[in-house]
């Protein structure tokens, strides 16, 4: 790897069959579109499954770094807009928008530039840092250089390690651009690889005062959307870390203090995904058993004629679904007067919301459509 010590030896990696056999898993399941033909994740619910990862990422991500905010109350202010209230629920909220913007970058096919990571560390840490002026700027050789420390149960804490040098960071900062983007004369290096080490080397040479971390994790989301990985846009990698953090910090000593040998760090990093692929597979699974659950439940009711169940169907994959009476009417071969009593009746029932569109009404599905499913009916019961 073109990366270097602070002792000038070069970090390497041995490519063993344990790495390779995990690398051909994720490519199989996360490289290009694969969810495309996902019936549980249509259009709507496909955004909103990318919603959802993206506040569990921030959350878990900060959290990792200290933020002490409960999940739920993190995820309230982020689907509500609600102000952050603390320091800690600025933390969240700047994570959620900086991995926002890295989709964005990915998405544009831009570059990674030194200016690129400083604006990512801005969005990152402002209104969440002791000195603003500390915000997207590279530690300087006249200040005290940040160091990595893990709590040792006392009130001191152990010295993990020293970064480099701060007048190295800029040619630093430099090289590791050219490898984020291909550029450096490294020879074939696998994507996934790729951003494992770009995760590592952020951290290792912990450029800025604050932050660095989650900086970190938000390059690797970077660089495997950059190689066409889509199923990223829906893991939570910090959230499996957030389970074992002392594990996570020990694959970055193992590392270091076995001749810069990286593959410590890219096995951890290669099942951690693995594990994040497997969670998203058994959520989709759950959300399918959960749709055909509901379905059966509709065919029994006797309030849902089978027009409107076919509408509840289509509801329940497609959030952002809508049905206007004359496309009702059109689909179901019916009148204007049942294909308007059809979908007024489930408004009524509460299953679907009416919205004026100009001279039309616009049917929208709830955004708690399965449990207003499950509660038909209860209250005669």
């Amino acid at each position: 790897m073109p990366l270097t010590g602070i002792d000038g030896t070069e970090f390497g990696i041995c490519m063993v069959d344990a790495v390779w056999e995990s690398l051909h898993r994720i490519d199989q399941a996360a490289a290009g579109d694969v969810l495309a033909d996902e019936p549980s994740v249509a259009a709507g619910n496909r955004d909103r499954y990318i919603v959802s990862s993206l506040i569990e990422e921030a959350i878990a991500s900060s959290q990792l770094e200290g933020a002490s905010s409960t999940r739920s109350e993190a995820k309230r202010m982020l689907l509500t807009d609600r102000p952050p209230r603390d320091r800690s629920e600025q933390m969240i909220l700047n994570n959620y928008r900086a991995i926002s913007r890295v989709r964005d970058l990915a998405r544009d096919e831009l570059p990674l530039t030194t200016e690129t990571i400083c604006e990512l560390h801005r969005v990152l840490v402002v209104d969440a840092i002791d000195d603003p002026a500390d915000a997207g700027r590279i530690q300087r050789e006249d200040e005290t250089r940040v160091w990595v420390s893990w709590p040792d149960g006392s009130h001191d804490e152990q010295r993990l390690h020293t970064p480099p040098r701060a007048s190295e960071l800029p040619g630093r900062m430099e090289a590791m651009c050219a490898f984020a983007n291909g550029e450096s004369d490294d020879g074939f290096v696998h994507p996934v690889v790729r951003a494992i080490v770009l995760h590592f080397w952020l951290a290792y040479d912990h450029p800025f005062v604050d932050g660095n971390g989650r900086l970190a994790r938000s390059l690797f989301y970077w660089s495997m959307l950059r190689s066409k990985y889509w199923l990223a846009e829906f893991l939570t990698v910090s959230s499996i870390l957030r389970l074992a953090p002392a594990k996570y910090a020990r694959s970055f000593l193992y590392t270091e203090t076995d001749s810069n040998d990286l593959t410590h760090f890219v096995l951890y990093q290669l099942d951690v995904i693995e594990r994040a692929i497997k969670e998203l597979r058994t959520y989709l699974q759950a959300k399918r058993e959960e749709v055909r659950e509901v379905e059966e439940m509709l065919a029994g009711r006797a309030e849902v004629n089978h027009r409107q169940r076919s509408v509840l169907a289509t509801a329940l994959r497609d959030a952002n679904a809508d049905f206007l009476i004359a496309g009702h009417q059109r689909k179901q071969s019916v009148t204007y007067q049942t294909a308007r009593t059809d979908l007024l009746g489930l408004a009524e029932l509460g299953l679907l919301a009416m919205r004026r569109d100009g001279k039309s009404y616009r049917f929208l599905p709830v955004p708690d459509l399965v449990d207003r499913i499950r509660g038909l009916g209860k209250s005669e019961d």
